[in-house]
């Protein structure tokens, strides 16, 4: 089976995605290009901790690093990334209830047997 082009780049690009802190690294960054000294401070990280995280983003081709002096200032490359972002978290945050309506024409027909029988 031949995989459609992208996906192999797309699955990449997940587990890239698949960390908690650098979730709340992208979203700072989406909002506004942050520096590390920033990004430290609005997370409680520690400054390694930050840098190793902006590392693989960078390498992932999320984000993109500029200088000024001593302070390096990070942006997203592309906001089609804090889209996917705020996607994932519509998506965790739905409510159960749509996960109880699968459950309900299943629980209908068990009771309906039941009276038929």
């Amino acid at each position: 089976m031949d995989a459609e082009p992208g996906l192999a780049e797309a699955a990449q690009l997940f587990k890239v995605l698949g960390n908690e802190s650098r979730l709340g690294l992208l979203q700072l960054i989406g909002a506004e290009p942050r520096t590390v000294g920033a990004l430290v401070e609005a997370t409680g990280m520690s400054q390694p901790l930050v840098s190793q995280h902006l590392r693989t983003l960078r390498q992932g081709g999320l984000v993109t690093a500029s200088r000024a002096g001593k302070e390096v200032t990070y942006r997203l490359v592309d906001h089609h990334v804090a889209h996917v972002i705020a996607d994932a978290l519509i998506h965790v945050r739905e409510p159960v209830a749509a996960e109880s309506a699968d459950e309900t024409p299943s629980h209908s027909a068990q009771s309906e047997h039941k009276e038929t029988a």
